[in-house]
Parts: structure tokens; C-alpha cells; sequence
């Protein structure tokens, strides 16, 4: 799995011009699926997600998590993490997993970090959706769980 993310003032996702979901302070997460993934791999994204400490604290250094601001998650899938640029211009997404698996991996991610007690706000897996966010800082952090081992 990847997920790429975001630290933000504020973020939506639209689908059909309907607000699907909406935070303020808190993550924004792109989240990519590959065939093979597993709950292991949603067990390491989960605690590092909900234990990651860069939202600034007293004396402006990032060392508080997200639980410690009252944060939220707006979760958005999105396969093209796993775009495969190599050869040519048109993008190859054949490492992507297949979508009965991503969708279950989606919500099952999703699903967990509900548990570890986050708020967590979703688009819809394989809809066309319009994201808007408010970059923090900005601060972008990258996860890809084979890279993690």
C-alpha cells in the first residue's frame, strides 16, 4: 500500500458537485492498493498514521500527533499511486490492485483507523471526485508499506 500524506488546515471531496466529505485540521491521505497487499500492511499505515508527530506544539517544533490537536482524516482512494511512467508517456497502472481488493483494502484501512479512534471522513472508492485542501506548512509525507520492511 501507499498513501501519500497531507497536513492541512482544512480539505473536502466533492462527487457530482455533493460534498461528500469534509475536515479541518487534520490529514488528508491518498490511498493506493496493490495486488498482494494485507492487513499487515493496513496494521504498520494505521499506527504510523495515528502516532506521527507533526503538528507543532508549544515552541513551534512538529511533536504532536493527531489525536493530541483533535484532528481528522478525509481518506481518499486513488490507484494512480501506482502508476508505472517507465516506458513511453501514457502511464501504466497494471501494478494497481485489482479493484475487488483495493476496494476491500480501502475500507478496511478506513475501517481501522476508525478504531484507533480517528475521525475519518472517505470519498468514494472509484468515483470521479473533486479534492480541495489547504496544504499546513506545507508538509507532504510519503508511506509505501513494501519500502517499510
Amino acid at each position: 500500500m501507499k498513501v501519500v500524506l497531507q497536513r492541512v488546515s482544512k480539505a473536502s471531496v466533492k462527487i457530482d458537485d455533493q460534498v461528500k466529505g469534509a475536515i479541518n485540521k487534520g490529514y488528508l491521505l491518498l490511498v493506493g492498493v496493490a495486488d498482494g497487499d494485507e492487513q499487515a500492511d493496513i496494521d504498520y499505515l494505521v499506527r504510523k498514521i495515528h502516532n506521527l508527530r507533526i503538528f507543532e506544539d508549544e515552541s513551534g517544533r512538529m511533536n504532536r500527533s493527531i489525536e493530541d490537536v483533535s484532528g481528522a482524516i478525509l481518506s481518499i482512494s486513488q490507484f494512480t499511486l501506482f502508476a508505472d511512467t517507465k516506458k513511453g508517456n501514457r502511464p501504466s497502472f497494471t501494478k494497481a490492485g485489482v479493484p475487488e481488493l483495493a476496494t476491500a483494502m480501502y475500507d478496511q484501512f478506513n475501517a481501522t483507523l476508525r478504531k484507533s479512534g480517528l475521525q475519518v471522513e472517505t470519498g468514494e472508492f472509484g468515483a470521479d471526485m473533486q479534492v480541495s485542501l489547504t496544504n499546513d506548512g506545507p508538509v507532504t509525507i510519503l508511506f509505501d508499506t513494501k519500502s517499510a520492511h
